[in-house]
């Protein structure tokens, strides 16, 4: 399974309302758990992928219902509607997130960098493949929002940019 298909997966469950899937193949076992919002859209997708043992079993899924959960309170804070200005740029894939490279070389962009649609931001790596991750939008990296060699999921911030 390579990872449009994950990603495609992921969108699937999303809109489906689960709050979770499991799929187990041969040499592969992914659990996919939603958490969702007061707005019944997912807020946060966690994707596992194990490697388990190869036997001769059939692929099984199984589907769990969404659960009525109530929604954790969030307190919204001053800098949050002054963000609300920038486009984020986030993670397409799960992965991780590099800012440079390789070791040897200077970071793709620094916060102050003037970018253009379609310039590489970062790189993330995902089941040994590095993905160039590109900038949606032409601007200025007002902040970069994950630590070099860290953990991304999918839909997670990266980049705040002033398209200005």
């Amino acid at each position: 399974m390579d990872i449009k298909e994950i990603q495609s997966l992921i969108k699937f469950v999303a809109k489906s309302g689960a709050s979770e899937v499991k799929l187990e193949m041969e040499d592969l076992k992914i659990t996919i758990r939603t958490v969702g919002s007061s707005s019944g859209s997912p807020e946060t997708t966690i994707v596992q992928q194990i490697p388990v043992p190869q036997t001769q079993s059939v692929p099984q899924v199984a589907h769990t219902p969404a659960a009525q959960e109530p929604a954790a309170t969030k307190t919204e804070s001053a800098p949050k509607s002054e963000e609300s200005k920038y486009i984020t740029i986030k993670s397409p894939i799960i992965g991780t997130f590099y800012r440079k490279p390789s070791p040897d070389k200077p970071a793709f962009v620094e916060v102050g960098s003037n970018v253009s649609q379609g310039d590489v931001l970062c790189v993330i790596e995902a089941m040994k493949l590095f993905n160039d991750i590109e900038s949606e939008v032409s601007g200025k990296i007002v902040k970069v929002l994950v630590e070099d060699s860290s953990p991304v999921e999918f839909d997670q911030p990266l980049f705040l940019v002033d398209p200005s």
